[in-house]
């Protein structure tokens, strides 16, 4: 059996079931979550480890605060898109403190403008948590989401909508 490390680099990127099963197969280990963060920062292991912390996540496990602060410390590194993706759908599971900001805050609006809508999408839900746990950013995220409705596109409009939802509740 591979180590996490060398299953996760030997994904082709593609297959679901093969990630998935890397997952299965080492979610139960000691240092998995501190792995995952390790392989963060090289490119070619990025989109697995971010997909494999998505998943772990998404399954009711947490990450201590260092290990969040490493995630964002790491943010910029990210190059492919379903690696930033992956960890934007995962910012609902890991609170942005004050120190986090500096760098969450250009991550989140370097995606409202990138051309993946998936990216698009989900960097709106996440300025929306940044604005949940920092009122400051709530007018401004407001605005971005009304805009969002008028001008985005349809695949876009249906997250935000989503986002309204849960603001109304």
């Amino acid at each position: 059996m591979c180590s996490l490390e060398q299953a996760t680099a030997e994904w082709d990127g593609k297959s679901a079931d093969d990630i998935r099963r890397t997952f299965k197969r080492h979610q139960k280990e000691d240092y998995f979550v501190d792995t995952l963060i390790r392989m963060l920062e090289f490119p070619h292991t990025q989109k697995g480890a971010t997909w494999q912390l998505k998943a772990y996540l998404e399954a009711g496990n947490s990450v201590s605060a260092n290990r969040i602060d490493e995630v964002y410390r790491l943010l910029p590194q990210l190059v492919e898109w379903e690696s930033r993706l992956h960890v934007l759908q995962s910012i609902r599971f890991m609170p942005i403190t004050a120190e986090h900001i500096e760098t969450i805050e250009p991550f989140l609006r370097s995606g409202l403008q990138d051309k993946n809508k998936f990216v698009r999408a989900w960097s709106y839900n996440g300025f929306n948590q940044l604005a949940a746990q920092h009122p400051s950013f709530s007018d401004e995220a407001d605005q971005l989401l009304e805009s969002a409705m008028i001008s985005e596109a349809p695949s876009v409009k249906a997250r935000i909508r989503n986002i309204l939802k849960t603001k109304k509740l």
